[in-house]
């Protein structure tokens, strides 16, 4: 794999990281969230929250009570305007998310213009020769096979494939990277998407997407939450806050009639604050928020994750398969020195190496022509020569001139020494030798010979990524198990696996390596995570429970997979794993937070329910409220105002610090729920003395 752009971020506003000094909103998304937390009062739209939903039956009965004359009515409005603020504060905290997912989309809207494309008369396939006859159509037109040309200025019409020539492209309307990045045909950066802009040279692509299904769409439908769905740990826990809400509702619903006989009688109105004040109505406002949050998150990141799921699935991965090129080293592998074997002049070796590179795309290929020429070689278009190109099967490439009588290849040292064998060949036993000196430093040894005679071996070095070792130890304190991936030789994956601190590596592998042991992974109850960018990554990405496709990589790759990275950085996956676990360490923080808050409440309440009748309940008072209806106004206005007050952190999400499960426990029990249950008891003295000096006891 191939890093397409390793340069330094500038995202644009909607691409912000997290944890920069950016507001969570501006002034604009203030009034549409305000709105709409009104329109969310719809039945058919409140419904979809049972907490939510059981708050504003509760409202709807405190105003018939009141209105009705049977509750006093300062006290009776009071309530009813307390739980309205309650739910409203709810449907705030879900429509700021979704505000901040508009201003993404936004931004994201103005790379989708109203586009006009060249379209090509053939669409199977392409001639130069015919580039004239492009017709100019609307690209709203244009279905998956068409072929379009777009020359150098000109904005790429709709999402696709190159199919011919390569170019310089600005994707910073969508990715927010302002430095330009290579795509070109057969190779596996040749996808590209409609909206960004060519800078140099002209392209023909393959168009893959039909309208309305193209790259922004899709983006813009996820960050706007259009086609969020629930995740499975959504969904449960949805559950269990309806199952938790049910129970309390069938145990207030039934206390009128227990109060009865033992002669108490219970006053509506109270009855539906401790109701109110029994069911999660804190993580039932916050939850919806904190699942489109982890979304925008991901993208701000710019990481586009195809579904929610996917997210929280990166939080809970057990092993990471790395590819290493690109995602532990830099990935721009070049040729640094030609080691001939004895009896070979260097220059043999170099001119064959030479030879054998010449219609090499890849950058290794194109150093090897750099070096030879820097050590003296000259070039000369050999005559019917016809080049062979690398595949992960055969792991060698060359040419073949002269109609065949001689054949050059270059490769991996066992596909060489195969090859070379076949041909009735032998294998020097310095050849081995060579190849553990390159591998013992690190670099990647490339065997060449001339038909059956073995020449000598080109090094290539590459270098691992600053920081990256630190990552995987990150990762690890976090019980997350790294495993390198690299078709080099078990020596030199050793080496460099040493050096980046990877737990494990798979050496002299192919594609089919990659899916075995994700299965393997799998089949042992592991979630495995994968980056690739390849059609041949395709399977691999679709089995892996985590599939990270570059978002330069081929239409295969980005369709089988379940995140698409816009900055095509194969080492974002261990910022995608960063964020799934924050994802969920924020779920559960606020959750256990929001039950442990209850208790409080009960002191509050109770007291208040059955104190008159039963004296002895006094002893719950434990704040020492002054009254009755001061202490079920403060416990509800503390229940209204927790909302908002924690809507932050849901965006934001908890503060990340990798840790094992057993610590995270620890952490989050001592800090989210003794806090919330300490915390409560301080707010609601104080706005219970604040009642009593401005309406009385």
């Amino acid at each position: 794999m191939t890093q397409a752009n390793d340069s330094t971020n500038v995202r644009r506003v909607a691409h912000t990281p997290r944890g920069d000094s950016r507001a969570l909103i501006d002034a604009a998304m203030f009034r549409a969230a305000v709105r709409d937390a009104f329109l969310k009062l719809a039945p058919h739209r409140i419904v979809k929250n049972p907490v939510m939903a059981i708050v504003f039956a509760g409202t709807l009965l405190a105003a018939t009570i009141t209105a009705a004359g049977q509750a006093p009515a300062g006290f009776g409005w009071a309530v009813t305007a307390i739980l309205l603020a309650t739910v409203l504060f709810g449907n705030f905290a879900e429509a700021v998310a979704e505000a901040r997912g508009r201003g993404q989309a936004a931004s994201l809207r103005r790379a989708r213009k109203d586009l006009v494309a060249r379209r090509l008369g053939q669409r199977e396939e392409y001639r130069v020769d015919r580039r004239g006859d492009a017709t100019p159509i609307p690209a709203a037109e244009l279905r998956p096979g068409d072929l379009v040309v777009v020359s150098e200025g000109e904005l790429i019409p709709a999402d696709g494939e190159i199919v011919h020539g390569l170019a310089s492209i600005n994707e910073s309307a969508v990715t927010g990277e302002s430095a330009p990045v290579l795509r070109e045909a057969g190779t596996d950066r040749s996808g590209v998407i409609g909206g960004t802009k060519v800078l140099s040279d002209e392209i023909v692509v393959r168009i893959t997407a039909e309208p309305g299904q193209s790259f922004l769409d899709r983006m813009i439908a996820l960050v706007e939450g259009a086609n969020r769905q629930k995740t499975p740990n959504e969904i449960a826990l949805t559950m269990l806050l309806a199952a938790m809400t049910l129970t309390f509702l069938i145990v207030c619903a039934t206390l009128p009639a227990i109060g009865a006989f033992v002669g108490v009688e219970v006053d509506p109105l109270l009855l539906i604050a401790l109701l109110v004040c029994l069911i999660p109505t804190t993580i039932g406002g916050l939850l919806p928020a904190i699942g489109i949050a982890g979304m925008n998150r991901a993208l701000s990141a710019n990481v586009l994750a195809k579904s929610g799921k996917a997210v929280e699935v990166a939080g809970d991965v057990d092993i990471l398969l790395l590819d290493k090129t690109g995602t532990i080293t830099y990935g721009d592998r070049q040729a640094t020195a030609f080691h001939p074997l004895a009896g070979v002049y260097v220059e043999t070796l170099r001119d064959a190496a030479l030879l054998a590179s010449l219609a090499d795309p890849t950058p290794e290929g194109k150093s090897i022509v750099k070096l030879a020429l820097e050590r003296g070689a000259t070039i000369q278009e050999p005559e019917r020569a016809h080049y062979l190109q690398f595949t992960a099967q055969t792991r060698m490439s060359g040419v073949d001139l002269d109609g065949g009588a001689r054949a050059i290849r270059k490769g991996a040292g066992d596909a060489i020494e195969r090859y070379a064998l076949a041909l009735g060949g032998t294998v020097p036993y310095e050849l081995q030798a060579r190849i553990d000196q390159v591998a013992r430093q690190g670099a990647t040894p490339l065997v060449v010979c001339e038909g059956k005679h073995v020449l000598g071996v080109v090094e290539l070095s590459d270098v691992v990524k600053h920081g990256v070792k630190e990552r995987f130890a990150r990762l690890r304190e976090m019980g997350v198990r790294t495993v390198m991936i690299t078709g080099d030789n078990p020596l030199t994956a050793a080496a460099i696996a040493a050096d980046a601190g990877v737990d494990d590596y798979i050496a002299e592998a192919k594609p089919e390596d990659k899916l075995a042991r994700i299965r393997a992974e799998q089949a042992g109850g592991r979630l495995v995570a994968m980056v690739g960018d390849g059609t041949n990554d395709a399977p691999a990405l679709a089995q892996a429970d985590v599939g990270l496709a570059m978002n330069s990589g081929t239409q295969a790759a980005k369709e089988a997979g379940n995140m698409v990275d816009l900055d095509s950085d194969p080492a974002k996956l261990l910022a995608v794993v960063e964020v799934g676990k924050q994802q969920l360490i924020t779920r559960g923080a606020l959750t256990t937070f929001s039950l442990a808050n209850d208790v409080s409440k009960y002191f509050a309440i109770l007291p208040a329910l059955f104190a008159a009748a039963i004296p002895s309940m006094a002893a719950l008072n434990v704040m020492g409220l002054s009254s009755p209806k001061n202490a079920v106004l403060a416990a509800l206005i503390f229940n209204a105002l927790v909302i908002p007050a924690l809507i932050p952190l849901a965006l934001r999400g908890v503060r990340f610090k990798p840790a094992g499960a057993t610590v995270l426990l620890r952490r989050n029990m001592l800090l989210y729920g003794v806090g919330g249950v300490l915390l409560p008891f301080v707010v609601i003295k104080g706005i219970d003395l604040a009642l009593a000096a401005s309406i009385g006891a």
